[in-house]
């Protein structure tokens, strides 16, 4: 199976005075097509460094990041900012969308930067809002939609472009228990219907258990990386024919 991810040794150094951090300290790690990653860790593990790295915002002080087999570690500053608008999709805790743009233009974003906002995209946008549970939300705002449906725009959003890999960064750290769980089953579809690859950072055991590998860090290094140890089963269940 094609590795999405491959990251050889990796190591980031940040400088604060005279003080070096070490966030990441000679990491290693695969990440296949077709896989659902939770990355966990107490504060300071070197989590958000990793989910950084992988989302092209930051590069490594040494070692190698591959993304599809093509090293982007020793990328310009313009082409990672190509590769987060055509490979990449992102997912926050706390949604961000414009508050002054409707649901159907926060979601049509990507295609706008991208310039290939055609009819079929259209099309595609409405068909994944009816699967997704937004189907009548197009023109509503963000502060009139729930916690739970803001981020669901925020999901259809990040997929619109068909990245080869969705990051998601505490993506229910604003959400009740019951919307976390509707969010995560969500996330299960995108990834046993669409095939999407996604990486999800949490700090919620329970979040982690939606996933089905673990990878825990700790000082920077990875202290274990386990397939996930349970399979949860979210009350509310959402269609299995996603939009493709």
């Amino acid at each position: 199976m094609q590795n999405i991810v491959l990251l050889e040794d990796v190591y980031k150094i940040y400088t604060m005075g005279e003080v070096n951090v070490m966030a990441l300290n000679g990491v290693t790690l695969t990440i296949k097509k077709g896989e659902f990653v939770a990355i966990m860790g107490a504060s300071g593990s070197g989590k958000s460094t990793m989910m950084n790295i992988l989302g092209c915002l930051d590069t490594p002080s040494r070692g190698k990041f591959f993304l599809e087999d093509v090293e982007v570690s020793r990328f310009s500053k313009n082409e990672l900012a190509e590769i987060r608008n055509t490979k990449l999709g992102f997912v926050f805790q706390n949604f961000n969308l414009l508050s002054r743009t409707t649901v159907l233009e926060n979601v049509e974003l990507p295609l706008i930067y991208s310039k290939k906002a055609s009819k079929k995209d259209i099309e595609r946008i409405y068909q994944i809002m009816r699967i997704l549970g937004l189907e009548g939300l197009e023109k509503h705002y963000p502060n009139q939609l729930s916690g739970g449906q803001q981020q669901r725009v925020a999901i259809v959003r990040a997929i619109i472009n068909n990245p080869t890999l969705l990051l998601a960064d505490e993506p229910t750290g604003n959400l009740d228990s019951a919307t976390s769980a509707e969010v995560m089953k969500v996330f299960q579809d995108l990834n046993h219907d669409m095939g999407i690859t996604i990486v999800l950072v949490t700090h919620e055991t329970d979040i982690a258990r939606y996933t089905r590998r673990v990878v825990v860090l700790k000082d920077g290094k990875v202290l274990s990386d386990t397939p996930s140890q349970s399979s949860a089963t979210p009350a509310v269940q959402t269609p299995r024919e996603i939009a493709s």
